[in-house]
This record gives C-alpha cells, sequence and structure tokens, in this order.
C-alpha cells in the first residue's frame, strides 16, 4: 500500500443472506465512513458502502467503473477482513491538537531533554485509548500511552514526538502513601475537604 493511504475501516462477517456485511470504522463518527466516497483495499479494489443498519454496511464493488453489489453471503464472506483505505489527500486537515494516528508513525522519539530514545514504529487504538509503539535500538520496544502527560509535544514538522516513558512519571505523594500502606487511592475512603478535591 502507498504511504498516501489511510486506513479508515475494516470489513468485518457477513450479516445474514442477502451481501451485507459487518464494517468496523475509524472515523471519530463512525457514520462517517460512507462520506469519504469510494474506499480501496491493499489490491486496489474500490467500494462503495451504504449503511443499512447501525455497524451494517451494503458493498458495491467498482469494477471498471461499474457497480456490483454483494448479492449473497458467499460473496459477503470473501470479504471479511478487508482492510478500506482512502487517499491522505482526501481527509481535511486536522484541527489544532488533533492529530491523524497514520501520521505518527515514523516520528522521531525524544526525551523531555531531548536525548533520543526511538522511533514510533505502530500506533495502536482497541477503542480505550491510543497508544505508541517505540522501536528502540537494543531494547524491547516501549509502548506509550498517548496522553497529554506522556506525549506532551508532537511536532509533524519536524518529524519528532516528545515521550516521556512511564516510568519516569512523577508519582504523587498521595499514591506514595496508598502504595506504603497496600492500597490506592481509590480504596481510601475521602474525608472533609478531600471528598470534594
Amino acid at each position: 500500500m502507498p504511504d498516501s493511504r489511510i486506513l479508515l475501516g475494516v470489513i468485518g462477517r457477513a450479516h445474514g443472506v442477502r451481501g451485507l456485511v459487518r464494517v468496523t470504522s475509524h472515523t471519530a463518527d463512525p457514520a462517517d465512513l460512507t462520506e469519504y466516497g469510494p474506499l480501496m483495499d491493499e489490491r486496489g479494489r474500490r467500494f462503495v458502502l451504504r449503511w443499512r443498519g447501525e455497524g451494517v454496511a451494503e458493498v458495491t464493488e467498482l469494477v471498471d467503473g461499474q457497480p456490483v453489489k454483494l448479492a449473497d453471503r458467499s460473496a459477503a464472506e470473501k470479504l471479511t477482513n478487508t482492510r478500506l483505505y482512502i487517499d491522505r489527500s482526501v481527509l481535511p486537515a486536522p484541527e489544532e491538537d488533533e492529530f491523524y494516528l497514520a501520521d505518527l508513525i515514523g516520528l522521531d522519539a525524544i526525551g523531555a531533554a531531548g536525548q533520543a530514545i526511538g522511533r514510533v514504529a505502530l500506533v495502536h487504538d482497541y477503542g480505550a485509548g491510543a497508544s505508541l509503539e517505540i522501536e528502540r535500538a537494543g531494547a524491547p520496544a516501549l509502548l506509550v500511552p498517548f496522553t497529554r502527560a506522556l506525549v506532551p509535544e508532537v511536532d509533524i514538522a519536524a518529524g519528532r514526538v516528545t515521550v516521556i516513558p512511564p516510568e519516569e512519571v512523577a508519582v504523587r505523594p498521595e499514591d506514595q502513601a496508598a502504595a506504603a500502606h497496600g492500597t490506592t487511592p481509590d480504596q481510601e475512603t475521602p474525608t472533609g475537604e478531600e471528598a470534594f478535591a
């Protein structure tokens, strides 16, 4: 796949017997997946989706410019796990402090003092928040949650991201005290003003 393409969704299992499929959308609003026009797979085939229910879509393949609708379950099953891409140039520019996860891959990861840490190899997002997988020379990969506390600066133009490895994040005094007592702050019962903190 050319680097200019960005993954927007994945076709899942067949749904019913009339060629419908389940689709996982990676757009901010899942319903927007169908708004980008034809989507491409790794082989360059082009597909148009139309929602027919929540997470369920009708798929039409464009063959020599002509629409060919998936008509049965057998045809739908052949598309299971098909990744759907769009050319990067079609997407709008992100807002300030927003990033396309694909744009983070390949950035140099540096520490707060400017020291080299490694390079962002992958971005994982399983629904609970994104994490950066940073390849390091002579060391295991480092997995860092993509939060402002751990990734305080992203400079796409300069090709770098500032990373505070999780083990370097300052531990709050209340967390240290709780650890000494074998509890976590969530397990302690707040009293007085602490209840409103």
